[in-house]
This record gives C-alpha cells, sequence and structure tokens, in this order.
C-alpha cells in the first residue's frame, strides 16, 4: 500500500492538499510589491533566498470565494520546473500520509472546471480534500513570462 505525504491547506472554508514534493518552504504572510502589467492572480513580488519570488493568489487563480487576503495567510513556496512560486493560501493546517486507496480520481464535474489543477480527493473521515498539482497550476509560457517579473 503506497503512501503519499501532502500538505493540507484551506481556502475559504475549502481543504486543499499538494505533494509535499512539490513544496519548498512554507512562510508567514509578507505583504508583496506590486508589478505593474503582470497577470491579475499574481499580487507581486517578495525577496526571497538571493532572489525575488512571484506571488499567487491561489484564491484567485481556481476562482474561490473572495479574494482578500486574511491577516493569517500563509505563502507556500513551491518549486515548478527549478523556478520557484509563492501560494497565498488562507492556512496550512497540517502535513500527513495518504494511502494511495484514499485518493480517488476527480468527478468528471470537477474534471470539467479546473482539470487542469486538480488530481483527485482525498476522502479523509468526514472530510474530502481536494489535491492540487501545483506543478500545473501555471502553464509553461505563464512560468517563463513570471520569470521576467523575478529578474
Amino acid at each position: 500500500m503506497n503512501e503519499k505525504k501532502v500538505v493540507v491547506f484551506k481556502i475559504d472554508e475549502e481543504y486543499f492538499a499538494a505533494d509535499i514534493m512539490e513544496v519548498e518552504r512554507i512562510l508567514g504572510y509578507i505583504e508583496p510589491t506590486r508589478v505593474p502589467d503582470s497577470p491579475d492572480y499574481i499580487v507581486g513580488v517578495i525577496r526571497y533566498q538571493d532572489g525575488i519570488l512571484p506571488i499567487m493568489n491561489l484564491r484567485k487563480r481556481l476562482n474561490i470565494g473572495s479574494n482578500e487576503i486574511k491577516n493569517d495567510s500563509k505563502i507556500i513556496v513551491v518549486k515548478n520546473d527549478n523556478k520557484s512560486i509563492g501560494l497565498i493560501v488562507d492556512m496550512v493546517s497540517e502535513v500527513i500520509d495518504i494511502s494511495e486507496e484514499n485518493i480517488e480520481s476527480a468527478p468528471d464535474i470537477v474534471k470539467g472546471i479546473s482539470n487542469k489543477y486538480v488530481t483527485g480527493m482525498i476522502k479523509l473521515d468526514r472530510r474530502i480534500i481536494i489535491l492540487i498539482d501545483t506543478l500545473s497550476i501555471l502553464t509553461k509560457e505563464e512560468l517563463n513570462n513570471l520569470e521576467t517579473l523575478s529578474q
């Protein structure tokens, strides 16, 4: 029985998870510096390690609830194709091991809306946690465009 370790986080009242292997670090919320002409889901950039990290409002990207950022929001830094991006979430709740038998493929209705990002549904106790693929949250073209922001 294979297990997968995931980071569980909350946006609005919904629980989401990302594979721990895609997560580089979790930061407290830092107000990003706005960048002119960036896509609306990119709220700006912050200083990170020795460079600049683009910050995405995951709420806006996934079209969930209002776009307000809460005081206790977190930034999950994920690595995609040797490029890092920060994802703003409301709260990081836990890191857990999930048996692959508890992961079901997303229903067709969900696939139609966001099949690019949703890789499955985790059944855990009385909760359903949406498993997202942080590696596909941005297309290659969007990643390349973001690279110009962080230079």
